[in-house]
């Protein structure tokens, strides 16, 4: 994990980086019109090319390559040698790197706009940038009514983290090989394909709301698994909603970060209230504090700022300490830990304490 309380930076440096964040919404949009426009695709296949033929070749004004390609200098994603560009490591990164592609088009078509009424969010403690996608609460009232476009984003957004720790996690939610699982927070169901496939005799219930839930029946179906995963509409923060009983897992996933530390808590109350002495609760977050790479913990920190914006105006990413203080508080005690799953999550195994 990244040290973050050092200051041991140049002062010619901090002022570079001062000014890489003063100019950050401009140069971005250079460097997503690099990727856009061809222009890193053709220098990365022909391994280097000057302006002239660049803009030719892709037909396109020589004065506007000219102009992102000397971006592209600063942002440091190409050099420049006898009058030819030629692509370096993180112009490879912007331009073929899954990761790096999903959270730019995040940034660009759900945040872009919405992030200017961040000043807004923390004064009111409201997500005022959500008026530039909808008239909605919080963005999950709304996901299901999104243009194609910003749903996509989204949806790209969310999934990659996630998808990349079914291979790690499955084997260990079977290995106690349950009979019924509640998935809150299913969203379109991904999650609960995944264990259906993964064992043909489990059952899974969807509990989220009814824009989501809609979506999860139509991959139900289409998966022929209606006899198997079933849905629930349900709004947790409505205090007369429980969740229901007899099932042997519990299971919540990049879901409490849609939530504040208040709210949270309550959660997990009704969690506690809905288990039996052998359920076991599980927890899948990603937590700033645990990371292994600085990137990680740099994607984590501004994604808060997209739950205070656009998502709900009270959630974040948490610190682990956050979450375990509360899961304590309410009355459970941790089974097991796995750290690192997947690209940046934890999971947390929850059971009811003894009394």
């Amino acid at each position: 994990m990244k040290d973050f309380g050092s200051d041991k930076k140049s002062v010619i440096q901090s002022n570079l980086d001062a000014q890489k964040i003063a100019f950050a919404p401009v140069m971005f949009q250079a460097a997503k019109s690099l990727r856009n426009l061809g222009i890193l695709e053709y220098i990365f296949d022909h391994s280097k090319a000057s302006i002239e033929t660049i803009a030719s070749a892709l037909n396109l004004p020589v004065y506007g390559v000219k102009v992102l390609l000397e971006a592209g200098l600063s942002l440091e994603m190409v050099y420049l040698r006898d009058n030819e560009f030629i692509l370096t490591k993180t112009g490879y990164f912007i331009l073929r790197d899954k990761m790096t592609n999903i959270n730019m088009d995040f940034t660009q078509d759900v945040n872009y706009l919405a992030i200017n009424h961040l000043e807004e969010s923390i004064v009111n403690g409201k997500p005022e940038g959500l008026k530039e996608l909808g008239n909605w609460p919080n963005v999950y009232m709304g996901l299901s009514e999104l243009p194609e476009k910003i749903k996509k984003s989204w949806f790209d957004f969310d999934h990659f983290y996630s998808d990349h720790t079914f291979p790690e996690i499955l084997p260990i939610l079977f290995a106690s090989n349950p009979k019924n699982i509640m998935d809150v927070g299913g969203n379109t169901g991904k999650f609960a394909l995944q264990c259906a496939k993964y064992d043909p005799t489990v059952k899974i219930t969807i509990l989220d709301l009814p824009g989501q839930t809609k979506m999860a029946q139509k991959n139900i179906i289409e998966n022929n698994l209606k006899d198997r995963i079933f849905t629930k509409d349900i709004n947790l923060l409505d205090d007369s909603n429980t969740l229901p009983k007899d099932f042997d897992i519990i299971w919540m996933s990049q879901f409490i970060d849609c939530f504040s530390l208040e709210e949270i808590e309550k959660i997990f109350h009704k969690a506690h209230d809905a288990m039996a002495e052998n359920t076991s609760f599980y927890i899948l977050e990603a937590f700033w504090d645990l990371q292994k790479f600085q990137s990680s913990s740099y994607i984590l920190h501004a994604t808060s700022l997209y739950f205070t914006a656009v998502a709900n105006g009270n959630s974040q990413m948490f610190h682990s300490k956050d979450i375990l203080k509360i899961i304590g508080k309410v009355g459970f005690v941790i089974d097991e830990i796995h750290e690192t799953v997947g690209v940046s999550h934890t999971l947390i195994k929850c059971k009811k304490k003894a009394l």
